[in-house]
């Protein structure tokens, strides 16, 4: 009976041959991983990855998504689970403090730390629309807040997200630089004595 199936079949677990290719953009960037250095961390030979994955840069996009579900979803379930966008982008800063500086795995942020050097347009275009896109839900809280008197009328929505994602994108660079969960976590406390009353 045929099964529709051709040439053998895959001999590797592609789940975790992705997650090993997180984790190599996660420590080195997605300039600095090359093909080669892919394959050695999957377990896995060139063919096969072209075969699964596609090129290194349909892989680099596997990735990414992968990272956000597994990784970098702490964000949005912050800013998503708590009653006030100050609530929100608080818990968000701790959790990232945590998850930033966790031994499992690379420091820092893939979708912050892959962009550094980047020289290849469409990935840094990529990683840069999911910057923004978290910017502007974070926006979004901060603008309902103040439409709902929870913050003051003259508050800069886009002035208060800007300034949360630059330390959230600081307190990567510093866990990466060897910050501690509780240095961080002191980065986040302060960012929030920023905020308006």
């Amino acid at each position: 009976m045929a099964t529709g199936q051709r040439g053998r079949p895959r001999s590797f677990d592609r789940s975790a041959a992705l997650e090993q290719a997180v984790m190599a953009f996660w420590e080195h960037g997605y300039e600095a991983t090359s093909v080669a250095d892919l394959t050695r961390a999957m377990g896995i030979g060139a063919p096969s990855l072209y075969a699964a994955f596609g090129d290194k840069r349909a892989l680099f996009d596997e990735v990414v998504g992968a990272y956000g579900e597994r990784y970098g979803s702490f964000a949005a379930r912050a800013l998503d689970g708590e009653p006030t966008a100050r609530e929100g982008i608080a818990r968000m800063l701790r959790e990232a403090a945590a998850e930033f500086t966790d031994p499992a795995h690379p420091r820092g942020c893939l979708v912050i730390s892959a962009a550094v050097n980047c020289s290849t347009p469409e990935v840094g275009r990529v990683l840069r629309e999911r910057r923004n896109a978290n910017l502007a839900g974070m926006a979004d809280r901060i603008r309902a807040d103040v439409a709902a008197g929870r913050l003051p009328a003259g508050t800069d929505a886009t002035a208060l997200a800007r300034f949360s994602g630059a330390v959230l994108q600081g307190m990567s660079q510093q866990a990466r630089d060897g910050a501690t969960k509780e240095e961080l976590e002191a980065v986040a406390e302060a960012a929030m004595r920023a905020w308006p009353g």
